[in-house]
């Protein structure tokens, strides 16, 4: 079990993590304020090889309304998503945008405000260990709207345990790791209690 507590938009994120050699599996629970009150449940499978997404199912709820998203990467690279909302709530509609397609390249899921998501290419290349860097393409569901993104982002190597992660847009940090790859701190949005 691992509990993180958010710094700034976001209030707790509690995981079940499950790490083998080559994946992990996890189910986790967010609470959240950052744009309307919300508590988030996820189920995330990377088990590979090499901790590649394979399914990532999320479902969020607030008050008077509800939406989930199923994102599933079949054998061939290719992604399924599925989506559904219910209730009014002024968010943008979950799921991928029609003219915004995954392609094969992409091989993982990034979860917003989630700590956990960000192992899965630290582990890849090892660079929580050793020196590189590396620019992959994301599937990034924001929260909580469960809108499905493609993103692009950057890991650098900055020392043992320490990794740079930073997007296009400017924004950077510096993930501090433990010797598993999971997310100590991560400046303006967790720390890991």
């Amino acid at each position: 079990m691992v509990l993180w507590r958010g710094l700034e938009e976001w209030t707790a994120e509690s995981a079940r993590v499950e790490i083998g050699a080559d994946g992990l599996r996890a189910t986790g629970t967010q609470l959240g304020d950052f744009q309307v009150p919300y508590r988030l449940d996820y189920a995330l499978d990377a088990t590979g090889p090499g901790f590649v997404t394979r399914h990532l199912r999320v479902a969020a709820a607030g008050e008077g309304w509800r939406r989930s998203v199923d994102l599933l990467r079949g054998e061939d690279g290719g992604w399924r998503c599925s989506a559904e909302a219910e209730g009014a709530v002024a968010l943008a509609a979950p799921g991928l945008p029609e003219d915004a397609p995954l392609d094969a390249a992409t091989l993982d899921c990034d979860l917003g405000l989630c700590p956990l998501t960000n192992l899965m290419p630290v582990r890849r290349h090892l660079l929580d260990r050793e020196p590189g860097e590396r620019n992959f393409t994301m599937a990034w569901v924001s929260v909580p709207d469960l809108a499905i993104h493609v993103d692009e982002q950057r890991y650098e190597h900055v020392r043992t345990g320490v990794v740079r992660f930073s997007q296009p847009s400017g924004f950077s940090a510096e993930l501090e790791l433990d010797e598993d790859g999971l997310v100590v701190v991560y400046p303006g949005i967790a720390r890991r209690v």
